[in-house]
């Protein structure tokens, strides 16, 4: 069950469960639209996955299942993420590099 968590990791933007702007990744980082398409190039600045579109519950599942309510908030190191998307599997594939993860 997906945790649906309430805000963006990095500006603390609110996310609520309905949102089309909230992005995840495989572990659950989330992040708002603007942040993930934005400064983070859409790749998790802390797996380093890519970041998508986060599925929206059905209202009358969320008595049921509700969204969490713990608000992580880690401000991402832009510089190092930068660093890091240059060396990203998904940036060797678009150049070419021969060190690419297939």
């Amino acid at each position: 069950m997906l945790l649906l968590r309430p805000s963006c990791e990095n500006c603390a933007t609110d996310l609520p469960p309905a949102s089309t702007a909230a992005r995840i990744c495989s572990y659950e980082c989330t992040f708002c639209a603007d942040c993930s398409d934005g400064l983070l190039g859409g790749i998790c600045p802390n797996c380093g996955g890519n970041l998508v579109p986060r599925p929206i519950r059905p209202a009358g599942s969320l008595s049921v299942h509700p969204p969490s309510e713990e608000r992580v908030h880690k401000p991402v190191d832009l510089e190092a993420h930068r660093q890091r998307l240059a060396d990203s599997p998904q940036q060797l594939r678009r150049r070419g590099d021969p060190r690419r993860a297939d």
